[in-house]
């Protein structure tokens, strides 16, 4: 009589982890694949089935987005609302997470938890709050107003960011730079700055992201000045189906450069060797 063998767990542990990462890849490549190859055929070819595998490499849809009424008005205000978000997000956070890579402060692990809390409120809850008092200000529908916005949300990753390439960076070099005659500023310009210069850049590129990608508080605090997140939302149920498969395309693109130009420095951020 034959004795039933037992499965290996081992290769049944391998066979389920290899399964859950091809779901998970064709998750996230197959909506990719469907945009790059609807984006680049030919607008009347949008609908068609079967589809081809590869794209026809044709550019009518682009030119359609280019010439839709308003569209290019939207990128240009996504474009301003994010630099600006880029830029604020930097000169705030860096000098934070400078301020808690290098001092010991009272309270300093209640404002690395403060800075995390930020993200816990949902955007939504405070959506009426900001519009009555954007309002007020003087600061509804307009560029500055949507990246203080932005700028919010941004801050946490960049403090989280440059604290963690900060922490990387030995304090004795700092130290010996001040021997040397070095104040403390100068001794940041010349030692510690250039070592952190990539991390910075990255950080600014993820909180360009982050904006770039942002739709809720761009709908409901602009009417005029609408960034394309917000303008491609407002015209989803009246635009053809060929113009928001270009609008989701260049809101993809630029992100996924960024975001795979940044992955080192998102890793570091929780503290993950990359190597």
């Amino acid at each position: 009589m034959a004795v039933a063998t037992r499965p290996d767990p081992r290769r049944t542990g391998r066979l389920v982890y290899g399964a859950a990462v091809v779901l998970l890849c064709a998750w996230v490549l197959v909506p990719l694949y469907l945009l790059f190859v609807n984006t680049l055929s030919a607008p009347e070819t949008v609908n068609s089935f079967p589809k081809s595998f590869l794209p026809e490499m044709d550019t009518g849809s682009l030119a359609f987005f280019a010439r839709f009424a308003g569209m290019l008005d939207a990128l240009w205000n996504s474009v301003a609302v994010a630099g600006l978000t880029m830029i604020l997000s930097i000169v705030i956070g860096a000098p934070a997470g400078y301020a808690l890579s290098r001092f010991d402060f009272p309270g300093k692990a209640t404002f690395r938890l403060l800075i995390l809390l930020t993200r816990a409120f949902p955007l939504p809850l405070l959506a009426l709050p900001l519009a009555v008092m954007y309002i007020r200000v003087g600061l509804d529908d307009t560029v500055l107003g949507l990246a203080l916005v932005h700028t919010t949300l941004a801050v946490p990753f960049a403090v989280l960011i440059t604290f963690s390439l900060f922490s990387g960076i030995p304090l004795e070099l700092e130290e010996a730079a001040w021997t040397l005659g070095c104040t403390r500023l100068s001794a940041f310009r010349k030692v510690v700055l250039p070592l952190i210069l990539p991390g910075i850049t990255a950080s600014a590129i993820f909180a360009f992201v982050i904006s770039w990608n942002e739709v809720f508080a761009a709908a409901v605090l602009t009417i005029e000045n609408r960034t394309l997140t917000a303008f491609l939302l407002q015209n989803l149920d009246t635009s053809p189906l060929h113009l928001k498969f270009a609008g989701g395309f260049i809101l993809v693109v630029p992100a996924l450069v960024f975001i795979f130009a940044v992955r080192r420095y998102l890793f570091a951020m929780w503290g993950i060797a990359n190597r």
